[in-house]
């Protein structure tokens, strides 16, 4: 552990510009650190998990299938989205079903909460595009969707401003940055982090991104389906992304068997999607521990951001506001830190 609370000026080095390592340099450099973030890609972030990122922004749906630290994470991360980008789109989310999905969409229904249920009706009057498709619908009101492609060069741009320091193609370890006995090593490599960390196993999440003007959507909606949901996330120019799988694969691309199930289950939330073009099939390699929860271990002055698992853009703003509490004050979350 750390032996004291450092100097709101002490350097702190970050490895990966990714959606964590992104969040936790720019609350650093805000808190006045003098803040380099390491990235061993380019610019352009093309090979980072968070390239093929969703970008939902959905704790109460979440609370589905994940732990109640993800909904809490989660819930104080869409303050922080707010507080410092506050042009991201608070427009809510939906959840639908076809009538053989009844039983998925009521158990749905009964374990998450702050929805709302909106008859077809309802649905048309928020969503025109999706008229006459479906009988009822989960209105989710609070949740939001940023565009990782986008939000992240955003992120970026502002750590700039805040004072801090990006070196692309820096391909560097904690143990290369660990050597300033002053400084603060601050590891959030996902997957490159298997060096240090061996029960690391990447899961992952294939997306295709199609172009259609014939539908208009102003929020995710979420389809049940037997093996997976299907987000259909709206994005600019009359695009969407269709994701997201989350399969024990550690191999790149999408299967066929994915890209057609993805394809068909858009097709039946409208058939307008049936004939967009398809722009780009694309997978990313997600970080998990064998429980699929964050972690921030701490050993000595080399602290640890990892496991985000499928909640990267959900969760990392609240896991890099208590890194900055823990190496500021010394408060430790219990249930995400660990120290040693």
């Amino acid at each position: 552990m750390l032996q004291k609370t450092k100097r709101p000026d002490s350097p702190v080095s970050i490895i990966g510009a990714g959606i964590a390592g992104a969040w936790q340099a720019l609350l650093f450099a805000q808190a006045g650190h003098a803040v380099t973030l390491h990235e061993r890609g380019d610019e352009a972030m093309t090979d980072a998990t968070s390239h093929w990122a969703g970008g939902m922004l959905a704790p109460y749906c979440e609370a589905e299938i994940a732990e109640p630290i993800i909904s809490r994470l989660g819930l104080r991360s869409l303050d922080i989205w707010r507080r410092e980008l506050p042009d991201t789109p608070f427009n809510g989310s939906l959840v639908v079903a076809h009538p053989r999905e009844r039983n998925d969409f009521e158990r749905f229904a009964r374990m998450t909460e702050d929805h709302r249920r909106l008859d077809a009706a309802g649905l048309a009057e928020l969503e025109p595009s999706l008229e006459g498709r479906f009988r009822d619908a989960l209105f989710f009101p609070a949740e939001g969707h940023v565009e990782p492609r986008r939000v992240l060069p955003q992120l970026h741009e502002r750590i700039r401003a805040a004072g801090g320091t990006i070196k692309f193609e820096s391909d560097v370890t904690a143990n290369d940055l660990a050597k300033d006995p002053d400084g603060i090593v601050i590891d959030c490599r996902g997957l490159g982090a298997r060096d240090e960390q061996s029960e690391l196993r990447g899961v992952k999440g294939e997306m295709i991104l199609i172009e259609t003007a014939e539908v208009q959507l102003a929020r995710p909606v979420r389809l049940m389906h037997p093996r997976w949901p299907l987000y259909v996330i709206p994005r600019e120019n009359n695009l969407f992304m269709l994701g997201a799988t989350s399969i024990e694969a550690e191999d790149t691309g999408v299967s066929v068997r994915s890209a057609l199930e993805l394809l068909g289950a858009a097709y039946t939330v409208h058939p307008a999607f049936g004939e967009a073009r398809i722009v780009e099939f694309g997978s990313g390699l997600r970080p998990a521990y064998p429980d699929n929860l964050p972690r921030i271990g701490i050993r000595g002055r080399t602290i640890s951001v990892n496991g985000l698992y499928r909640h990267g853009f959900l969760i990392a703003p609240a896991l890099a506001e208590l890194t900055l509490a823990y190496v500021e004050r010394g408060q430790i979350d219990n249930e995400v830190m660990q120290c040693g």
